[in-house]
């Protein structure tokens, strides 16, 4: 069994697990790393980040990207990336995207949601990042359910995690969602919900947030207190 470090809430996570859902992979455990954010986990993972997927005798691969290429090739049916190299291309265009101009730049903004702790310029900066690759998506997608190639691929694999985190996370910074004035990212963002596979790892990112919010909650009420 290869053992997957994984998190609800985490966006990168949830972008390999969705392609695990979507071909099927029976012989990976996933895991919920103990210790995570201590230095017993940057012992199992020196980046210090999830997801981290461990090989049978204890090999660790770090980074979502690299995870999901390694298991493109371990597990190569159902294909997620084209069937011509311009095919892969265009995917992997979208996949680098979202990861690179979405996610990024949204899991540094979930720092700035607390008013009393907001730096206004890094919110701005980070939140115009966010606005700009949107709109750029609008250029690479057609509207449909899939992202590219009428079919699932690692597009949507990381497409769905960092739209989630646009449409639930970026709000909470007071920042209007930029998903409904882009009419193919809306579209399609409507679509690929309707997927099983993306519903899937949806309930997980839901049920992550709950609990993250259900703890600030917490904290909050403690320091009232």
């Amino acid at each position: 069994m290869l053992k997957l470090y994984s998190g609800d809430l985490s966006p990168y996570s949830a972008k390999v697990r969705m392609q695990i859902y979507a071909k099927g992979i029976e012989d990976i455990e996933l895991e919920r790393p103990v210790g995570f954010g201590t230095t017993d986990w940057w012992k199992v993972s020196p980046i210090g980040r999830i997801p981290a997927l461990e090989l049978p005798g204890g090999d660790i691969i770090p980074e979502s990207e690299v995870i999901s290429e390694y298991l493109e090739e371990v597990y190569p049916t159902p294909r997620l990336l084209g069937a011509t190299p311009r095919e892969t291309a265009a995917i992997r265009a979208v996949s680098r995207l979202a990861d690179i101009y979405l996610l990024n730049n949204m899991f540094m903004l979930s720092g700035q949601t607390r008013k009393s702790t907001r730096n206004e310029g890094t919110r701005d900066l980070l939140a115009g990042q966010v606005v700009r690759g949107v709109k750029a998506l609008e250029h690479y997608i057609d509207g449909s359910p899939f992202a590219v190639s009428g079919r699932l691929t690692l597009a949507d694999c990381t497409l769905v995690p960092a739209l989630f985190m646009i449409e639930n996370v970026l709000p909470s910074a007071d920042v209007d969602d930029p998903i409904p004035g882009q009419a193919k990212v809306s579209s399609y963002w409507a679509g690929i919900q309707q997927n099983e596979h993306a519903a899937h790892v949806l309930v997980e990112l839901h049920r992550g947030l709950e609990e993250r919010r259900a703890l600030i909650r917490a904290m909050a009420a403690k320091e009232k207190a």
